[in-house]
């Protein structure tokens, strides 16, 4: 997966980035079950993403970040000392590769380790 964020090329200042993988091709946000064969990132890849680049938000188009087989171990990189905000089960079926202006509009729930949000894209 270090591979992969590697030939990304994603430039130094991109503070923010949203994946829009094969999950959305293949239109698991729209299924009722879960699909544990979902794309996400492996401890490795979220290892290269937080210390090669400036990224603060990492959003992906499925229910989890980080693939079925390294759900701690990728969470883990990308949350300590809270330096990354994880956006997941994005819909991005209609937005094409490019730069976009984000904004995350999350609701204030007080006590809570996660919330909803509702996300805007500019072109």
């Amino acid at each position: 997966m270090s591979e992969v964020m590697k030939s990304l090329n994603i430039p130094k200042g991109v503070r923010r980035v949203l994946f829009r993988t094969l999950n959305t091709d293949r239109r698991l946000m729209w299924e009722k079950r879960f699909d544990t064969s979902y794309v996400g990132f492996t401890k490795d890849g979220a290892q290269w993403l937080k210390d090669n680049t400036d990224i603060k938000l990492v959003g992906t188009d499925y229910l989890s970040v980080a693939a079925y087989d390294h759900l701690v171990s990728a969470h883990r990189v990308f949350l300590k000392n809270r330096e990354i905000i994880l956006v997941e089960g994005l819909k991005l079926k209609d937005v094409e590769a490019g730069i976009y202006d984000v904004h995350c509009l999350p609701l204030r729930l007080y006590g809570a380790e996660g919330c909803p949000i509702r996300c805007v894209l500019i072109k």
